[in-house]
Parts: C-alpha cells; structure tokens; sequence
C-alpha cells in the first residue's frame, strides 16, 4: 500500500490535481452520509432522489469552488496554516451550498446536518492532506541526517519543516533556552534543555546542530558554539536577521559557522555622520581598490552616495571583479576604474587633477610577510615611496582628506613589511606638518577575517582536504577584525582626523593561532589527531616561525594614547621624523635599493628610528642569488632556498 502511495507521488502535477478532485469528491459524499447516520441513526433513505439531487449540486459546486479559490494548487509537501484557513473557508462554503440546495429541492434535511457536515468534511480534508505531507516527509526519512535545532523560536520552527519537506536533513529535536517552552512540541518535535544536547546527538546518532538564532548577538552565539563544538558534531547557522528580511536569503539556506561567530565580537553601530563627512556628495579615490580591504571600502563607500569613485588598482583581474561588482550593485553611482601603480607619478597626479578628487584612501600596499621579505626592493618602493607620491600629490592638488590603511605590524617591526609601512606613516606624519589644506591621518589595525592573506581560508582549505592544519607556532597569537567592521572603521576615523593623526583600532583581545584551528575543526564535525587522540581527523602541525614573523602583534608603539568619540577608535601620539631628516632617510634608503645593496638597506632601516628589529638573515632572493646567509625555513611554503633561487633564474 505504501509502495503505491509513494508511486502516485511521482505523477506529473496535472495527475495529482486530478487524484485530489477525486479523494475530496469522495470524502464529500462520504461526510454528507456520515452527517445523516449521526444525526438521524440510520441510512433508509439515501437513495432518496430528492436528496442525491442535493448532494450532487452540492459536490458539483463544491468542488468548482475549491477549484476557483487554489484549494488545488497547493503543494502539499509545503501545507501550512494558510492552507488550513483556505479549507475552513471551502468547507463552509460547501455547508452554505448544502442549505441552499436543501431549499431548492425542498429535501427536508435537518438543520443541524449541514453544520455537522462542515465539521466532518473539514476533519477529513485537513487529515488527508496532513497525512500526505507526512507520507511525503517520512518518504526518504532513512537516507535523512539526523539533525538537531538550536533555537526554538519563529526561525526554528520555519526552518523544521523547510526541512522536512526537503530530502537532506531530519530535525529530530529542538533545544532551547527558554524554560516555558522546554518539553511542549513544536512543528510536532520537542524542544529539550541545553543540558540534553549531548544525550540527544548520542540517542538519536546526529552529526549536524543547526542554529535557528539569527537575532542572537556574537557574544551570545560564541556561548552557543562552545557548548556544542565538545560533542564532535558540524555546527551549521542559517542567515542572519537582516539578510532574512531583505529577501537575500531564505530560512532553509544553511552555512558552515562563519569565523566570526568563533571570535564572538560584536560590531558597534557607526556614527552616521562621521561616515558621511568624507564621502556623500565626494569625489573619492579609492587605491588598492581590488584588495580585500579596498574593495570593501569601496562597497561601503558606495552605499555612502558619493558624487562619483575612481578605483585605482594594479591588477587587472582584481580591478575587474570589483568595476563589474559595483556597477551590478550601485547602478547610480560613478564608478572610474583606472588601471596603473601608485609609483607612477605622473598617472597619480594626472588621475587627481583630471577626476578633481577630494578624498583619498590608500590601501595600496604589498602586505604579505614573508614574501616581502623575499622582495625587498618591491615591498619598500610600494610601501613607502607608492605613499610619498601620492600624499605629495595630494598636497599639490589641495585634497581635502588622505587616509592611509596601516597595520599593526608597523609597531615595533621584526620585518621589512612592517617596517615599510612605519616608513610610510612616518612620511604622512611630516608631510600634515607642512600641508595647509589636506588633512592627513593613518589607520592602524590587525588581520582581517577572510582576506587573501588571512589564515581562515588556509585553514579552511586545509581541513577539507583531510589535514593536516598547519600553525607556525603553537604560542603565536594574532587581532582579529572582520572586513566589514574594519572599513567601516577606517571610514570613520578618517573623518575624525585633525592632520597627521594615527587612529588604532580596537581589535579585542587577541587570538591564539592554535585556537583557532582547533575551534574550526571542532565546528565543521571533526576531532583534532593529537597524542591523546591518535584516531582523530584532523592534525595540527606546527611549521616553526616565519622569516620576519613575531609572536604577539601590537597596536602602540608607546603609552601615550587617548579615546576619541568612538568607542572602538583610538588615537595614539606617536614620535615622527621632521622633514629633513626624513628626506636624508629616504635618500640614502633609495640610493641603496638602486644599487641592490641590501645589507645596507638593513642596516638604513635599523637605523630609521621605525623601531626596525629583524628576528632572521636577509632574506632577499635576488641578494641570496650572489651571498650565501645562513637561512632556514625561508618561507612555510614548502620550498628551499636553493629551489626559490632557481625558480628566478
């Protein structure tokens, strides 16, 4: 019997409809004779014309007005209560039929029958597109995983029987916090206290925990994920409250838990004006417009109505991608891509003059590590003089505000990367001494979640290829920001700059490498390989330190810092070099780059007053190719020396 219901299932749409025209022709004459038997004890009459006249104008009817009203394009595998409504509404329009009928032949039926009729055919018609819906849920309930919700509320119960109807995921409970729901059903599973969780996944055999909280903050989510990330099961989350009503997403689209629920860190609502001070009504520059931080200023600066944007990137691929995204998402908006180097003196001022730019964020910079350290020449002309270019055009062209992206490893730097941007904010600071009109300030901040250089999407990678996860060092730790959180930041401590500023943001506390590694393995449903462990799924290996590499990151090179109006912004006063000492610097700086002589690039930088500290021998290959340093563990990319000199060659 089940067999041949689930054969009828697979009919084409026009054969179900004409099947439910059937089974609710049925169920009509059986609820009109039902109503008779119970009201009167007996069928003596039935065959009675007067009275078959009446049911066949009742069912005729009937069965045209639940037609005309969409009682049969309901898909039954999605029934919900508006569905219920719709068959109380036709059910009692059969009963008013009835009656009409009823006076029409002059049948004699008894008043009380069309009410009870209505009853029993709305019983019957309700149970059997219930019992379908059920039938088609527990169809391929087997091949199901078994899966818990957390979070019982409105998006929980949605998100039940979204799944239910679906053919990947069956929800067999719920846990909730709250104790006035905790034991009573809802969507017909039942809802159980946090402490069962582990009882649950163990009885039930699940594998997944899905997240039904999008209004919950990070704080609150991080609590969530830690109490579930011990039971070795995935944590999937279903969007968020925003994305929800914006009709983005839907409530069944399940996502792995995205890092920053791990972190826990909750955003600060921006101060609207500040965001608007720079940019609505503007013409802005936006440089590195295609890196991870540049193309989300560039969203967030678009969104800001600016009176047109000039993104201005080196890679053509990435300068692309963010030209077509923006021109999908901000129709409205002049948008001017321009292909070329920040190094290039005359294309900066040029683009400048001709776009008559008012406000510059320069995000163009060589960020990545050990590469840097690799390619020395390239890293300290990008850094430092792709700045001094463009900040001296800036002052030649009477820009109003210049915000230089900077990064925390330009404190107390063990790196040339570091370094190079120390170099670069101290070029900003003497140049706001000597500028009249355009107000110069630097943004310092630590890693962002996501980026090309971040080790989210390695670890990522790594572990859905079976491992192992690779962390430099087992003590190493690291800030940690969101890409969204950090422009917005930058946007708004660049408007509060006064010249010469250097803004900090406030990071939180910052995370163990390890950790975080763990944690990600912990909440996609793996258990990490250790010697406590020997059968789990995942190893963490440890690689050693990085050329350049340091333990702990920091924000402030000194103590003197103070707030500003925003609580997640603070302003530090930081040592600078005056004008002439910095351009004796850099004159000796670029006369060694030239000549290719790194040692004496080393020993300019130490010497710099950047607070240069190198923790490894030069590591340059182009000076490697000719000098023979002691060098280990050139780069974590599984390359020897010897092999990354051959590959220039």
């Amino acid at each position: 019997m089940k067999i041949l219901l689930f054969k009828l299932l697979e009919v084409s749409r026009t054969w179900k409809r004409a099947i439910a025209l059937m089974v609710d022709c049925t169920l009509i004459v059986i609820a009109f004779y039902l109503a008779h038997f119970l009201r009167q004890g007996n069928l003596d009459y039935w065959y009675n014309p007067l009275l078959l006249s009446t049911l066949a104008v009742t069912l005729l009817s009937t069965l045209i007005v639940w037609y005309r009203i969409g009682l049969y394009r309901t898909i039954i595998r999605y029934l919900d209560t508006n569905v219920l409504y719709l068959v109380a509404t036709g059910t009692v329009i059969s009963g008013a039929i009835l009656v009409a009928s009823n006076f029409l032949f002059a049948a004699n039926i008894w008043r009380s029958i069309p009410l009870i009729y209505v009853i029993l055919l709305y019983f019957m018609v309700t149970c059997s597109r219930l019992f379908v819906r059920e039938l088609i849920s527990n169809k391929n309930i087997n091949d199901k995983d078994s899966v818990i919700i957390y979070g019982a509320g409105a998006s929980g119960s949605q998100l039940c029987m979204a799944l239910r109807s679906g053919a990947e995921f069956n929800p067999i409970a719920f846990v909730d916090d709250a104790p006035d729901i905790q034991g009573s059903f809802v969507a017909g599973v039942k809802v159980h206290h946090p402490s069962q969780l582990k009882k649950l996944v163990s009885q039930y055999n699940a594998n997944k925990v899905l997240l039904a909280i999008p209004s919950c903050t990070q704080v609150q989510k991080k609590s969530i994920i830690r109490t579930v990330e011990a039971l070795k099961v995935q944590v999937l989350t279903i969007p968020g409250s925003a994305e929800l009503v914006s009709g983005k997403c839907k409530i069944s689209e399940l996502r792995n838990i995205a890092i920053e629920d791990l972190l826990g860190r909750d955003a600060v609502q921006p101060d609207q004006k500040l965001l608007n001070k720079c940019i609505r009504g503007k013409r802005v520059l936006v440089t590195g417009a295609g890196g991870s931080i540049g193309s989300e200023l560039c969203r967030q600066i678009a969104e800001l109505k600016p009176s047109s944007l000039v993104i201005f990137e080196l890679s053509e691929f990435n300068l692309y991608n963010i030209e077509q995204e923006l021109a999908r998402a901000f129709p409205s908006i002049t948008i001017k891509p321009i292909l070329g180097s920040v190094l290039d003196s005359q294309l900066v001022n040029r683009v400048i003059t001709q776009f008559d730019i008012q406000t510059i964020y320069h995000a163009a910079a060589y960020k990545h590590v050990p590469l840097v350290e690799l390619n020395t020449v390239a890293g300290i002309r990008n850094n430092v003089w792709g700045t001094k270019i463009l900040a001296e055009a800036a002052i030649a062209n009477n820009i109003e505000h210049f915000v230089l992206i900077s990064t925390d490893k330009a404190v107390r730097p063990t790196n040339v990367m570091g370094t190079s941007k120390r170099l670069a904010e101290m070029v900003l600071q003497s140049l706001a001494k000597k500028s009249e009109k355009t107000v110069f300030c630097m943004v310092r901040f630590g890693n962002v979640l996501g980026s090309s250089g971040s080790v989210v999407p390695l670890f990522q990678r790594q572990i859905q290829s079976g491992g192992p996860v690779t962390v430099t060092h087992r003590e190493i730790t690291r800030f940690f920001m969101t890409i969204p959180e950090a422009a917005q930041l930058v946007i708004q401590a660049g408007a509060m700059a006064e010249g010469g500023d250097v803004f900090v943001l406030d990071m939180g506390k910052p995370v163990k490498i390890s950790d975080l590694a763990e944690k990600m393995i912990l909440s996609m449903g793996l258990d990490v390989k250790s010697p406590e462990n020997p059968d789990g799924a995942i190893e963490i290996v440890y690689s050693g330190l990085r050329p350049g590499e340091k333990l702990y990151e920091e924000l402030l090179i000194g103590d003197n810092v103070e707030g500003t109006p925003h609580k997640r912004i603070m302003k530090a006063n930081e040592a600078y070099l005056f004008e002439d000492e910095l351009n004796t610097l850099l004159s000796s700086l670029d006369n060694a780059l030239e000549l290719g002589e790194m040692d004496k690039v080393r020993e300019i930088l130490i010497n710099a007053k950047a607070g240069y500290n190198p923790q490894s021998s030069l590591q340059d290959l182009l000076w490697c190719q000719h000098n023979e340093p002691a060098v280990t563990n050139v780069t974590n990319l599984g390359t020897s020396k010897n092999q990354l000199i051959k590959a220039i060659n």
